[in-house]
């Protein structure tokens, strides 16, 4: 079996329909709650559905895992509650580092872009302790995930056991079906369709910064099909260890992104700025791109999916389809 945490969120329940459909055997660790996240498992068969206070129980019983995929995660770049963010980011994948490591099983998890901070120190993946020691991310989530990123490599430098295979994943900014629970988190993409399905003009922050236009901040924007492809290669490669980032390697403005939007609305474009709100601005990434060089070295050749393509795909494909979810 693979166990998927958090499976039943955005990136996780993409990941649960691509093994699904390659007929494994999938457990789900993740809490459905109300918001209706139940609706990003309801085409696919899955083994079990655990829920995250009874993972260390579960694990205990020894099952036959082949992998565990940790995407289990408070992901709100707002998160305000610090031993909350750490016991879920920090204390639960060390403890399944651990558990891995102990019986002999693949782990690949979810770190993230917000690991870099304002980008001043770069967007290399490079794993040594030496070289993660420099990065300062902006906010409490990304210093969760920069923890258990310089711990993994604090370990693996030690020597100490480590899982048969072991990847973190930098996901830069994923958009894609079933993210619609989210809330504020949402992609852009999605609020932007929201925006011009009403009849509005698309909104999007003014820039703060006098060398740059507004709208032209610029993102790392990746399809989340792209980042399945990614998981779904590391399983089928154990040789393949180390810390990834998972981009396009290009980075795109945002008004790029909102007249993708409009084009696959079949909209002409109208575009509001608004300022960026105070408490948001000290955290805000004005420029991201993700080196790629990694990834390609470790093997993986598969292109990744232009701004355009993905857009049209999500908005035509999901956000106007009768049915979202995939």
């Amino acid at each position: 079996m693979i166990l998927v945490t958090g499976g039943a969120g955005f990136i996780g329940s993409n990941i649960v329909a691509s093994l699904a459909a390659r007929g494994e055997e999938v457990v789900v660790c993740d809490r459905l709650r109300s918001d209706g996240k139940w609706r990003n498992l309801a085409r696919h068969l899955v083994a079990e559905i655990v829920a995250p206070e009874a993972l260390p129980g579960w694990l205990g019983r020894a099952p036959p895992l082949r992998a565990v995929v940790h995407m289990g995660a408070i992901s709100a770049t707002t998160v305000r509650d610090g031993d909350l963010t750490a016991a879920t980011n920090i204390a639960l994948p060390l403890a399944l580092w651990e558990w891995c490591a102990a019986h002999a099983v693949p782990l690949i998890y979810a770190s993230s872009a917000a690991t870099y901070g304002d980008g001043s120190a770069g967007f290399d993946d490079d794993p040594a302790p030496e070289a993660l020691a420099r990065l300062r991310p902006l906010n409490l989530y990304g210093w969760s995930k920069h923890v258990f990123d310089r711990r993994v490599a604090d370990l693996v430098a030690r020597g100490r056991p480590r899982p048969p295979q072991w990847a973190g994943l930098k996901f830069f900014n994923v958009y894609g079906p079933n993210e619609y629970h989210k809330g504020p988190m949402i992609s852009v993409v999605k609020r932007k369709a929201d925006e011009i399905a009403a009849g509005k003009p698309a909104t999007l922050f003014r820039s703060h910064r006098s060398d740059i236009p507004d709208g032209h901040q610029a993102r790392d924007f990746v399809w989340v099909g792209d980042c399945v492809e990614v998981v779904l290669w590391l399983l089928d490669h154990p040789s393949v260890s180390g810390l990834f980032n998972v981009g396009t390697g290009t980075a795109r403005t945002y008004v790029d992104l909102v007249r993708a939007v409009f084009a696959a609305m079949n909209r002409a474009p109208e575009i509001v700025f608004v300022d960026t709100p105070e408490h948001l601005r000290a955290q805000y990434q004005y420029f991201t791109r993700a080196r790629m060089e990694r990834l390609r070295a470790a093997g993986y050749d598969r292109p990744f999916t232009p701004l355009e393509d993905g857009v049209a795909t999500y908005v035509r494909d999901y956000l106007l389809a009768p049915d979202p979810y995939r």
